[in-house]
């Protein structure tokens, strides 16, 4: 069977034996490496055995087998040999990861794909866009009640393997006369607390089935980057999504909602083509609480009020900046955003990933999830192209999440 997945999407294999491939166009400016971690149901390593890299690059139990890169023409390709009858006890998951070892990170790798082969399956993963990342979690393999299947995430780190491995519960000591820095277990992270299963929202209009992903309920002051898993918070009546930001230009906020019947609807104090302002949504349920221009105070801030129905399945905030306001850097500015439930809990969002092109418009930080368990806040620190005046587009994914599709929507209105 030959199958095509897209990011976030998940697929049964039909065979616990197979392979990975990765491939992409060569270029004397990125130098990529292959790891693989053997995780449990709390996504973190057992020990050095549940790291297959350069190094170490077959796993005790035959479960996973890196293969020498070959050079196909002007192609790299790395392969992983994986049986997951051989998974050891206490393993569930194996996550397949590429780093950028150059530094020059993965907006320069060319042609870059992933392909799993068993003896039944063809299955190609479709990669999303990447800017400053030089760490990726391609994909995962993993066991639900017996069966095998696998998960496309393209899932971007800004601090390479690094941030995998700490991701991960590893520590990498750095030798400078190695490159890239080899991955060691320093000390292993305390598991975390069981996470509670949740069911991803349904999307009504299309016949499938709602998956369920394992998230960890967040209570207290929780900060959140892009690459980390997302978290759930407990729904109240009210919650407030506030974008913060240094003085010195304007910024203008405005939410995307998604909602059951698949529309959008674009709650914001200016328009764009086609697309009139508009301030409240669903009687309140999503509301813009006034335009904030220029003053002296050396933080501003703009607010939006949620108070989600059953109608509403997930809110976008995005931070906009251009034309008649004077542009600027979200980095310069230091642009974050809040979610606060107003009984004690809040998840801040920074742009970390962000650099100095005042010709980046428009930035999401993150997304959010409405669900009878609470809301879920996925971070994402999404940004515009360049010199890009256009919207960010919703849609429903594959896998019954919203997705975000940067430069996809309507032109902003000249204010």
């Amino acid at each position: 069977m030959n199958q095509i997945l897209q990011m976030g999407a998940n697929t049964a294999l039909r065979s616990p034996k197979g392979n990975v491939t990765v491939s992409y166009e060569i270029s004397n400016s990125i130098d990529i490496s292959l790891t693989a971690f053997l995780l449990t149901d709390s996504d973190m390593v057992q020990g050095d055995n549940g790291i297959i890299f350069y190094n170490q690059p077959t796993s005790s139990s035959g479960v996973a087998t890196l293969i020498p890169s070959e050079q196909v023409g002007n192609t790299k390709v790395h392969k992983l040999n994986f049986d997951m009858s051989k998974v050891p006890v206490g393993i569930t998951k194996i996550a397949i990861t590429l780093t950028e070892d150059n530094n020059t990170g993965f907006s320069n790798v060319k042609n870059l794909k992933a392909e799993i082969y068993t003896d039944h399956d063809s299955i190609q993963l479709i990669p999303s866009s990447f800017t400053n990342e030089n760490g990726i979690v391609v994909l995962e393999l993993y066991l639900r009640n017996g069966q095998v299947k696998a998960k496309s995430i393209w899932r971007g780190f800004d601090s390479g393997l690094e941030g995998l491995c700490k991701n991960y519960g590893v520590e990498v000591e750095s030798d400078e006369q190695t490159k890239p820095a080899e991955p060691q277990l320093i000390q292993k992270q305390i598991p975390k607390a069981p996470d509670k299963t949740l069911s991803v929202p349904e999307n009504k209009n299309k016949q499938t089935t709602s998956s369920t992903i394992s998230l960890e309920k967040v209570t207290g002051k929780v900060s959140l980057n892009k690459g980390q898993k997302p978290v759930i918070i407990e729904k109240t009546p009210e919650i407030t999504a506030t974008v913060s930001w240094e003085t010195g230009t304007d910024y203008d906020i405005y939410a995307l909602v998604y909602t059951k019947n698949g529309k959008q609807i674009d709650v914001a104090m200016f328009g764009a083509k086609k697309t009139p302002p508009l301030r409240s949504f669903g009687n309140g349920a999503v509301e813009h609480m006034g335009d904030v221009r220029r003053n002296n105070q050396s933080t501003k801030t703009e607010v939006i009020k949620l108070r989600l129905n059953d109608d509403i399945l997930a809110v976008v905030p995005v931070v906009y900046s251009a034309q008649s306001n004077g542009t600027g850097s979200f980095y310069r500015y230091k642009v974050s955003m809040s979610i606060d439930n107003n009984q004690g809990t809040s998840v801040t969002i920074f742009a970390k990933n962000a650099n100095n092109n005042d010709t980046i418009y428009s930035c999401v930080p993150g997304i959010l999830h409405n669900t009878q368990e609470g809301v879920i806040i996925s971070p994402l620190e999404l940004y515009s192209k360049p010199n890009s005046e256009r919207r960010p587009k919703l849609r429903m994914g594959s896998s019954n999440m919203v997705e975000v599709l940067m430069d996809e929507g309507p032109v902003n209105d000249y204010k």
